[in-house]
């Protein structure tokens, strides 16, 4: 372990081998740092929080602040950081609320770029990007493989898929599918990410029953809900559209990004 003489450690911490805290970085209580974490200079982990192998925090991170909640009263609440993810400046992550999972969850490999804020109970898969200043309210979701843009707001218990891209500025009030290309105020969807497919591996032919079965649900005539039936049967045999087709049915109550139609 290197602990800067100027770093403050409370005394309940639990820091791993190789653990690396800078100058002024205050690690409060309850804080469990796993190995090779490095915490750089000026950072805050306030409290409850665990923080996974190779993780690093940049300057001017707050990580494991109070949920931003008005009800609020001090219950104990949580916040958990996978592994390998890199969290730049200015960054802000809070714990949960003992209303809802009393917990804030983070995957592994993320790149959190300057300012993104991740707030209560929110979860947050693996191998996502949040360009710089990207933003979720309380209770969202987002899945693996995600691209946020920067200045992205994702409404309070908004949900994005794993693998779409939301395009920066948008202000996201509707859930955006798997796979799906996003943008817009109020975001809109304007098809499938294509250049995430491709980077995953997708061919040609793949993409191109995908684009079928995508104008087939949101373009097609008739009543959305049956044009979503026709295409689970339609397409059985493709798990990313069985995968969008469950994540429209998950939540009913919440309203799903759209096309525009002419």
């Amino acid at each position: 372990m290197a602990i800067h003489p100027t770093a403050q450690v409370d005394a309940s911490a639990r820091l791993a081998d190789g653990v690396d805290i800078g100058p002024w970085s205050i690690i409060g209580p309850n804080v469990v740092l796993a190995e090779g974490v490095r915490v750089a200079s000026h950072v805050v982990i306030q409290q409850d929080t665990a923080v996974g192998a190779g993780t690093t925090i940049h300057p001017f991170c707050v990580m494991g602040g109070d949920p931003q909640h008005g009800g609020y009263k001090g219950e104990p609440v949580a916040l958990e950081i996978g592994e390998n993810n890199t969290i730049r400046e200015h960054s802000t992550f809070n714990r949960g609320t003992p209303g809802d999972r009393k917990l804030t969850t983070i995957g592994s490999n993320n790149l959190f770029m300057t300012g993104a804020h991740v707030g209560h109970d929110c979860i947050v898969g693996s191998n996502v990007t949040f360009a710089n200043n990207a933003t979720l309210g309380g209770h969202a979701r987002v899945g693996d493989k995600v691209f946020l843009g920067g200045l992205a707001a994702v409404h309070q218990f908004g949900r994005i898929g794993q693998g779409a891209i939301v395009g920066g500025l948008s202000a996201v009030t509707r859930d955006v599918i798997p796979y799906g290309s996003a943008w817009g105020n109020h975001v809109r969807l304007h098809g499938l990410n294509l250049i995430g497919l491709k980077r995953k591996g997708y061919g040609k032919d793949a993409i191109r029953r995908l684009l079928a079965a995508y104008r087939d649900i949101f373009e097609g005539e008739g009543l959305f809900s049956e044009r979503l039936t026709e295409a689970a049967a339609t397409y059985a045999d493709l798990p990313e559209i069985q995968e969008i087709v469950a994540f429209i049915r998950e939540d009913t109550r919440r309203p799903v990004a759209l096309p525009e139609r002419g």
